[in-house]
């Protein structure tokens, strides 16, 4: 009965294999990048460099959690969740810097950059700005877009495809996007007529721990700006993380973020080795692994800020939500009550 109208049960499957097939030609050529990055052959002969076969059950979840993100970051379909989460730091940092001749002389910084669209969006604003990531997956798939991608709309991306629960039509399920909005390429090199820097060379990206790379003294006191958004909930010592971020700021720099406080770095835990033992007496910097997570509130949270050198300028909690790559024709709808707040250092390390 299923397989005949008005159900169509098979052939709608048939649909969803062939969004999955779309959405797969868009990840073999983030694969294609990602290996050329590394040196590594696309098609591998066993031995040491055969990385065929090596995703965990971990990788292959991430991966398709990258694969979706596009949606949000991407897409334009996604605008509304952007203009929610990136919309309030961009207004912070162009309202800070409204009279200044030149942006390319503001350096801001932003840690969990993930697929690189606010630090794609900032340097064409004409900021200097550096992203921040220590997810190899968004890492690559960031690289691919932003400097790998031919044109706007080059892919099409099923985002929905393997959601069969919540679904008010066929449809829905499977709705496309393009896949970029904007080719990033040509939207900066446009961004930079008239400027005295082009944005290619006041857009970078670093693949480390935020912890470790930036509480170095070779960045102290380095960055005009930190913006922050749906990241400070990820440390698992949110106490060193603004340590880190005061560090790395100049006095009367500014710090924005825009977030939940959903503690998930209590889930992490510090990979151990059954066959090879830690050295001894060799300093180990533990970055994000390191141990003294608390889950605190956002009054304790803004309370901490305070204490560690910084001034409140502006807080507010968002009195409508925001998704993080919903659908919006969900019968499932799951929306977060972000807090936005600016604060400014006012204390030197």
């Amino acid at each position: 009965m299923l397989a005949a109208q008005p159900f169509n049960i098979l052939s709608n499957l048939e649909k969803v294999d062939d969004a999955i097939d779309s959405n797969a030609d868009m990840a073999c050529e983030i694969l294609a990048t990602g290996l050329a990055s590394f040196g590594l052959p696309m098609e591998p002969q066993n031995g040491a460099l055969n990385w065929r076969n090596a995703a965990t059950a971990a990788d292959v979840d991430k991966a398709r959690t990258t694969i979706r993100q596009f949606y949000r970051d991407w897409s334009l379909e996604g605008a509304s969740e952007r203009e929610a989460s990136y919309g309030p730091v961009m207004s912070d940092i162009s309202k800070a810097y409204k009279g200044v001749d030149d942006r390319g002389t503001i350096k801001i910084l932003i840690p969990g950059a993930g697929l690189g669209r606010l630090v794609f969006e900032l340097c064409r604003m004409g900021y200097n700005v550096e992203g921040n990531e220590i997810s190899y997956h968004q890492l690559i798939a960031s690289n691919w877009v932003l400097n790998h991608t031919d044109r706007a709309n080059q892919f099409q991306l099923y985002p929905f495809a393997f959601d069969f629960s919540n679904v008010i039509s066929r449809e829905n399920q499977l709705k496309c996007v393009g896949i970029p909005d904007v080719h990033p390429a040509k939207a900066l090199d446009e961004a930079s007529s008239g400027m005295r820097t082009h944005a290619f060379e006041r857009m970078n990206m670093t693949a480390a721990d935020f912890i470790v790379l930036y509480g170095d003294a070779a960045n102290q006191e380095t960055f005009d700006v930190v913006a922050t958004v749906f990241f400070i909930d990820t440390a698992p010592n949110v106490v060193r993380y603004i340590e880190v971020l005061h560090k790395c700021l100049k006095v009367g720099g500014l710090w924005t973020n825009v977030g939940p406080l959903l503690w998930h770095g209590m889930e992490r835990k510090p990979a151990q080795s059954e066959s090879r033992p830690e050295p001894e007496n060799v300093p180990k910097q533990t970055g994000i692994e390191q141990p003294g997570g608390v889950e605190l509130s956002e009054e304790e949270v803004i309370l901490l800020v305070e204490r560690m050198g910084f001034r409140i300028e502006k807080h507010e909690i968002k009195a409508e939500g925001t998704g993080y790559i919903g659908n919006a024709d969900s019968m499932l709808q799951t929306f977060y009550r972000t807090a936005h707040w600016v604060a400014r250092k006012i204390q030197p390390q």
